[in-house]
């Protein structure tokens, strides 16, 4: 049951993956249909995750109320409708209908989710996790680069809910997989504290701002990487850019499979550090001045590797450093600070690279990357003062 029970939320950590690397993928074709400045990409991205915010500030009162298992197959639902919503979306505007249960579906399981495994296993099965959800995230561009060579961006949105559509099959049948659990966690969430009284405890904050750093240089490869090919090198084709949406997400994937395999020996913090230094050396790699696309291709999956254990570790840190108590609570905070960055921040690098040029963004990766790292440690030289 307990094998059982993991591979069904590894397999909803794929679903978790597989709608977020479809705009940046499709993207280049997608403003071409719908006649739209590049940018607006970001205005897009923006809603999905503001909606996102929204549920993830929700989710501690949603786990308090109801089972995860529940949550888990709402959320997917509600992102299967905003998958078909951007299927049959004709006109920019239209997307705006749909990115409500996008966003809404993809915030609360993420929260909820990785609340429920903090606090009940291992940090090599959270990194095994998110691993999973860079499986998702690296499948997606690739059923867009199919769907652009054999037909149009619609049937890549189309084809992703027919998979999200099996997924929630699969949950529906596994609902009894959870009983064991059940009644240990129910009372876990009922006890559990509120927002309010989470964000009052010492290091919350500088790991919240920590979160947002992460996911606004995260965010903006997701949205980016694709166009970055498309305007910095030369000579390449429709479904060769989309792929490259995937370099990231193969990266994180990558990142967090090694991580899985060491992270109980090594620990949530030196994983940390090493992965951002590995992401820092992806960034400089990115930054050489080579017209070819190879350096810069081996650059960006570098960026994703070294990414890879930094989103799960602090995540599994929080029952650790701040309780069980607030364990719901700081992940939920945490979730919204980092989709606080997922919201704003590629919309302020879609301005920023029309005004200066897309060349710009390894630049602006650095800076989130120095920023991540300098909270985090900030984080631990406060808990280390507690």
């Amino acid at each position: 049951m307990y094998s059982l029970l993991l591979a069904v939320i590894y397999l909803i950590f794929i679903s978790l993956g597989l709608p977020d690397s479809l705009l940046g993928s499709g993207w280049p074709t997608m403003q071409v249909a719908f006649g739209v400045p590049s940018s607006y990409a970001g205005y897009v991205s923006m809603s999905i995750s503001f909606m996102t915010i929204i549920s993830a500030l929700l989710s501690p009162r949603l786990i308090r109320r109801f089972h995860i298992k529940w949550i888990v197959i709402v959320s997917i639902f509600l992102t299967v409708l905003g998958l078909l919503g951007f299927s049959i979306s004709s006109s920019y505007w239209m997307l705006f209908l749909f990115v409500v249960p996008y966003g809404l579906g993809a915030g609360a399981i993420d929260a909820s989710v990785n609340h429920y495994v903090a606090n009940n296993y291992s940090g090599s099965v959270m990194n095994f996790l998110h691993c999973f959800y860079g499986v998702g995230a690296v499948i997606s561009p690739n059923i867009m680069a199919l769907a652009l060579k054999k037909a149009r961006w619609n049937e890549g949105y189309r084809w992703t809910a027919y998979i999200q559509l099996a997924i929630l099959l699969v949950c529906i049948l596994s609902l009894p997989l959870w009983k064991k659990n059940e009644n240990a966690a129910e009372e876990e969430e009922e006890a559990g504290a509120g927002i309010r009284e989470a964000i009052r405890v010492p290091g919350v904050l500088f790991t919240l701002i920590a979160f947002f750093a992460y996911c606004s240089g995260e965010a903006t490869c997701f949205l980016w990487t694709s166009s970055y090919f498309a305007g910095v090198k030369k000579g390449l084709t429709d479904g060769m850019i989309a792929s490259f949406g995937s370099l990231i997400f193969g990266g994180l994937m990558l990142g967090r499979l090694i991580s899985g395999f060491v992270s109980n020996r090594l620990g949530d913090r030196r994983l940390i550090r090493i992965g951002i230094s590995v992401e820092l050396v992806g960034i400089l790699i990115v930054m050489l001045p080579i017209p070819n696309y190879i350096p810069a291709a081996i650059g960006f999956v570098l960026i994703g590797t070294g990414m890879g254990p930094v989103y799960p570790a602090i995540q599994h840190m929080a029952p650790g450093n701040f309780g069980k108590r607030y364990s719901a609570a700081v992940i939920s905070l945490q979730m919204a600070s980092a989709y606080v960055g997922s919201t704003f921040m590629p919309m302020v690098f879609g301005n920023l690279q029309r005004q200066i040029g897309i060349g710009i963004m390894p630049v602006y990766l650095l800076i989130f990357a120095l920023l991540n790292i300098g909270m985090l440690e900030k984080t631990y030289a406060c808990l280390k003062n507690k």
